[in-house]
This record gives C-alpha cells, sequence and structure tokens, in this order.
C-alpha cells in the first residue's frame, strides 16, 4: 500500500496526466479487496478518480489566476507603450514564472478602462521567449485578466 501512495504523489508532483486514474484504481482496489465487492471498489475508485481530477484542474486554475494577476498588477503601473518585468513566485516553487510585459494600447469607456497587453514567459535556455497578447480591466478590487482568449495556448485547461 505504501508503495502505491509514493507512486501516485510521485505522479501528482510531476504534473502527471494520468494521476487521477492511477489513485481511483489504488483507492477502488483497495476498497473492493476490503470489502470484497467488486461494485464498491469500482464506485469508490470511480469517485476517486473524478474527486482528483478535478482538484488537479483547480490546482491548475488557482495557479494560473495567481499568475494572471501578477501580470495584470505590473500592467497597471504602466502608461500605454510603456513595458516592464513580471514575476510570479508560488508557495509551492513549482512553476514560478518570469518575463516582460508590454501595454500595447489603453481603452477607456464610461464603464471601465481597459488595456491590451502584450506579456513574454521566459523559457530555460536554449529556447527564446514565448509571446502572449492579453486584455486586463479594472474594476472595484484593481485590475484583473480580462479574457483568457487568444492567450488560451497558455494555460490551456481553463476552458
Amino acid at each position: 500500500m505504501k508503495a502505491w501512495l509514493a507512486v501516485l504523489m510521485l505522479a501528482s508532483l510531476g504534473g502527471c496526466t494520468t494521476a487521477a486514474e492511477l489513485s481511483g484504481l489504488a483507492v477502488g482496489g483497495t476498497a473492493g479487496a476490503a470489502t470484497a465487492n467488486p461494485a464498491v471498489g469500482y464506485a469508490v475508485g470511480i469517485g476517486t478518480a473524478v474527486a482528483f481530477d478535478e482538484l488537479f484542474k483547480w490546482v491548475g486554475r488557482t495557479r494560473a489566476h495567481a499568475e494572471q494577476l501578477a501580470i495584470a498588477q505590473v500592467a497597471a503601473g504602466l502608461p500605454q507603450g510603456g513595458e516592464a518585468a513580471w514575476r510570479i513566485r508560488h508557495t509551492i516553487p513549482i512553476g514560478n514564472e518570469a518575463g516582460e510585459v508590454h501595454v500595447v494600447r489603453t481603452i477607456a469607456t464610461r464603464l471601465t478602462t481597459c488595456r491590451e497587453i502584450v506579456f513574454s514567459v521566459e523559457n530555460r535556455p536554449p529556447n527564446a521567449p514565448e509571446w502572449y497578447w492579453a486584455s486586463i480591466c479594472r474594476n472595484t478590487d484593481g485590475w484583473d485578466w480580462a479574457n483568457a482568449e487568444p492567450a488560451v495556448q497558455r494555460w490551456g485547461f481553463l476552458q
């Protein structure tokens, strides 16, 4: 049992896409063996796999939103045409990113003020930075991400 737990922990830390299925298999197999009822094992396994998959997606969305807020906060203080460096440091230091953000234009309406931005994400050498386009808008709490398109390739699981 401890070996299965170690495999699941390593798979989830590495961002393995099969971690949910592995956890469902391990927990379902254990429940089925403990109750001597394969239907119980199957139901517990499916429930565990679904719950783990949703947890993995929630963690990914939360971390992506933190990155988006970091970029928006830097862009909020820039004038049109301005550029600055951005950086995110997560509590668990996996996926810390950095890059540049450029304010392309400001769109002011009676409802709010928005900005179109272009931002880069630095990759580890020898790759060049990747660039993405997005919009940020001012709301009652400050500046926030306005859309996931067309920068959705950066955070593919958001949709």
